[in-house]
């Protein structure tokens, strides 16, 4: 008697997704356990056979799943960065029916809560990359940084008056984050800048930080008014 039709079709996929799943998980594994040696000791202390081991795979492994060494460290930093806030978590405060400055504050509180953190792998790497970047670093320009400029600028904008896409928006998106980061790097470490950092109250931090950024960006957006467009 032959079998139904559909159930033939199950049988044979299923195979094909628990081997789907078997593969997305031992990534998954190889991620995490890369991303805690290279937190705790760099990249250039961390071999891969260090990694394989601790994630209970062979060499072959990482190979097949990132390509090379070099593959494995670029998924490493976009799944750290991914950790700090994702690119729904952004859209979802963008996207709100809150005021821009509400927004802001939010965005602000979501970077300085994580930065605040005990001290995770993926923050290690982060910090050990922004201290010392190499051309790794422009993954995260490209899958994680960029993307996610795009959706904060259109709160900038509406914050400053100036237009999406001006050179400008992107400088204050630079000041507006290198507080953030440095917390985030100064935090890494027990260091008389850390201790001060952790004594304060975590809400006036915030509060101080938004501030500052709304003091500039509504700064720059009147400077930015009265400087005449250039010539077509």
């Amino acid at each position: 008697m032959n079998k139904p039709k559909s159930l033939r079709t199950k049988e044979k996929d299923t195979p094909q997704r628990t081997a789907r799943v078997d593969g997305t998980r031992t990534r998954a594994r190889i991620i995490e356990s890369a991303g805690r040696l290279i937190g705790a000791s760099g990249l250039a202390e961390t071999t891969s056979k260090a990694i394989a081991a601790a994630a209970g795979v062979d060499l072959a492994s990482i190979n097949y799943h990132f390509g090379n060494r070099d593959g494995l460290y670029k998924a490493v930093l976009v799944e750290a960065h991914r950790r700090l806030i994702t690119l729904d978590e952004l859209q979802g405060i963008a996207n709100g029916d809150r005021p821009p400055q509400d927004k802001l504050r939010q965005f602000l509180d979501r970077l300085v809560t994580r930065a605040l953190t005990p001290r995770n792998w993926n923050g290690n790497v982060l910090a050990r990359e922004l201290l010392s970047p190499g051309s790794h670093i422009e993954v995260l320009l490209e899958q994680e940084i960029g993307p996610k400029f795009r959706v904060m600028s259109k709160v900038l904008s509406e914050i400053s008056g100036i237009p999406v896409g001006d050179p400008a928006l992107i400088r204050c998106a630079v000041s507006i984050g290198a507080p953030c980061a440095m917390i985030f790097v100064a935090h890494r470490n027990d260091n008389p800048l850390s201790r001060q950092i952790d004594a304060m109250d975590k809400d006036e931090l915030v509060d101080h930080l938004l501030n500052f950024a709304l003091g500039g960006l509504q700064a720059i957006g009147r400077n930015h008014a009265r400087t005449p467009a250039p010539s077509a």
